[in-house]
């Protein structure tokens, strides 16, 4: 049986990410489910788009798009520069992919232009950045780009009461969709863990590497969880989001 695990929020640690690749020894034919946000945040946004296009040429990959990803986008695109995304990780971007040649980031257009808004498995399991508000899915959100900034889903599960049953009409109508939700965006370091955190059918595996805390990967089958260094030891001379 093929293993599927989903990574977490990287913000340019690439150090992070390549020493939690190489450190685990996964069977080939793996799967891996990146739910966005590779760039923004400590200084080696550029490096980790390169080695996410050289891994995936190896391995099995999907890439879902963060909101930090689409802000840099648009700025390589079209020059836009948002002074709140500066403000927020996009200064390091900006610094970062001053350093590559026009035709590497040729290269990394094509890599934000390929990412995809959310993906649906077989098993009905459903990998987005952010979440979603329809009660039809993702797929029928009016604006498409919820998907990676909504924040209500993770909200709204963090602070259900667990004894409510599906059976119950006040029960969440999106949670019935899928028999799984695998998000980021929010770190749950907010909410005091520093693993990967389930609430209801929602796994969230940001676990803040943007800050003090750490990349995660996670099986979706088993539940086993594999992490790096947090992300910030790594980058002493640095302070990232903080």
């Amino acid at each position: 049986m093929m293993k599927t695990v989903v990574i977490g929020d990287i913000h340019g640690g690439f150090r992070a990410l390549k020493q939690l690749l190489e450190g685990v020894n996964l069977p080939k034919g793996t799967q891996y489910i990146f739910v966005g946000d590779y760039v923004d945040g400590w200084s080696e946004s550029a490096e980790v788009v390169s080695y996410l296009i050289d891994f995936s040429k190896k391995n099995d990959c999907i890439f879902i798009r963060g909101n930090h990803d689409e802000l840099l986008y648009k700025y390589l695109k079209f020059g836009e520069r948002n002074p709140m995304w500066l403000s927020q990780g996009g200064e390091s971007s900006v610094e970062s992919y001053s350093k590559i040649s026009e035709e590497e980031k040729e290269k990394h257009l094509q890599f934000f232009e390929n990412l995809v808004n959310f993906h649906e498995d077989s098993e009905n399991r459903l990998f987005v950045h952010a979440g979603f508000t329809n009660q039809h899915g993702p797929q029928s959100e009016y604006y498409p780009n919820m998907v990676y900034w909504d924040r209500t889903l993770w909200e709204m599960v963090c602070a259900m009461d667990s004894s409510i049953s599906e059976e119950d009409d006040k029960y969440p109508k999106r949670l019935k969709l899928f028999n799984e939700i695998y998000i980021g965006h929010t770190p749950v370091t907010r909410v005091g863990f520093d693993k990967p955190a389930n609430f209801a059918n929602v796994w969230n595996v940001d676990t803040g590497a943007a800050f003090k805390g750490k990349i995660s990967m996670l099986d979706v089958d088993s539940k086993e969880i594999w992490q790096s260094e947090p992300v910030y030891k790594l980058y002493p001379e640095e302070k990232g989001r903080n």
